[in-house]
């Protein structure tokens, strides 16, 4: 008897243990996943403060989910003593490591005048913002494309001043080409850079300051993806037709480029990891464009019949299987959609509208597919006409 009680005792420990790991590594995911804020703040944290303060009032500004998860967290990377008294700038998205950090590594204010160099698939701007003294909130004060016009008095007269703050924010699917010559642009930093391996750069909002290297920038860019391709490739799903995490990030930069609503990314990823494993060709229009531009530049037109058929290696049209590489830059979002698709049996899709955003049709027959693409069709001529 007392032999039976031991083992099931022992087995109650083991399950025990297996939740606790599991419910750690789920906590520390979210630690570090992207926060809800849309815009920045100006966070103040006043001299005698404490963490449970700090992160109750971070709630309170929708910067973080949970106020006892970022305390903990603070706990647990044995940061809940460092908090410094200041006014601090949490930019849009930041996860509770970063505003961790923020709020710990102190210095001077890092809230007034923030320049956000953004770097987009279809051009770059700059913005040149300042912070609403009644919201906490940063209002534009000038924007402008560097490569197209002449910078305006907004962002020279705060260009060299002290206590400007510098950013870049790279959007999901841009190309390696695209952000080492917008980097070019930005008369802050200083070197050259070569063009680094496609796909190996987090798209993400990095602060940078007058003297950085673009050689730094593109090395903390890489760092950063290295880490999101690794927690996700060791969370995979079973059984995907992916052999390594170069093929996670190749699959994850197309089901970028076809993802214009960010909501259906599981499901364009099912789509492609059905096809794949059935032997299907991918058959998608960003792969024939990216071996026609091979990354330099937007196409800025339709795909030509020759272009469809033409023999390049990425042409998924012609191709067998995966590209030889990523054809743009993906984010966190479609990087877990590779690894973790959603279970469909669907096989073809195409949009819903002319509209990107309204994402798309998908089907599981070639009839049911062909139907979707005479409704868009249709679509098409009702807007020529």
């Amino acid at each position: 008897m007392w032999r039976s009680i031991a083992s099931n005792a022992l087995t109650l420990l083991v399950v025990a243990l297996f939740l606790f790991g599991g419910i750690l590594l789920w906590a520390r995911g979210e630690y570090a996943a992207q926060g809800p804020l849309d815009a920045p703040i100006c966070l103040e944290v006043p001299r005698g403060s404490n963490f449970s303060r700090v992160s109750e009032n971070l709630a309170d500004q929708g910067a973080i989910k949970s106020a006892m998860m970022f305390r903990v967290g603070a706990d647990y990377t044995d940061k809940s003593q460092e908090l410094k008294a200041g006014s601090y700038l949490i930019p849009e998205k930041a996860s509770m490591v970063e505003i961790t950090d923020v709020i710990t590594r102190g210095g001077a204010s890092t809230c007034g005048t923030e320049v956000v160099y953004r770097i987009g698939i279809a051009q770059a701007t700059v913005q040149v913002r300042q912070i609403d003294p009644e919201t906490g909130r940063y209002e534009t004060m000038a924007q402008f494309n560097p490569s197209e016009e002449t910078a305006p008095a907004e962002y020279t007269d705060v260009r060299d001043a002290g206590d400007t703050r510098y950013r870049v924010a790279l959007a999901e699917g841009v190309t390696s080409w695209q952000v080492v010559q917008e980097l070019g642009q930005i008369d802050i930093l200083e070197g050259t850079v070569e063009v680094p391996q496609e796909g190996s750069l987090a798209p993400d909002s990095y602060e940078i300051g007058p003297g950085d290297t673009r050689a730094n920038v593109i090395e903390r860019m890489q760092n950063a993806q290295e880490v999101i391709l690794a927690e996700a490739w060791s969370n995979r799903a079973e059984g995907l037709p992916l052999e390594t995490p170069e093929d996670a990030l190749i699959l994850a930069s197309i089901i970028e480029k076809e993802t214009g609503n960010a909501e259906e990314r599981g499901v364009v990823a099912s789509v492609f990891t059905n096809r794949l494993e059935k032997g299907m060709r991918l058959q998608t229009d960003p792969t024939v464009i990216y071996g026609v531009t091979e990354g330099k530049g937007v196409l800025g037109r339709g795909l030509r019949q020759s272009e469809l058929r033409a023999e390049t290696p990425w042409n998924t049209y012609v191709i067998a299987g995966l590209p030889p590489t990523p054809i743009a830059n993906p984010g966190r979002a479609s990087i877990q959609a590779a690894l973790d698709p959603e279970d469909t049996d669907f096989v073809y899709f195409v949009a819903a509208t002319l509209d990107p955003s309204d994402g798309h049709l998908f089907a599981e027959t070639l009839d049911e597919h062909n139907r979707n693409v005479a409704a868009y069709r249709a679509l098409e001529a009702n807007r020529d006409n």
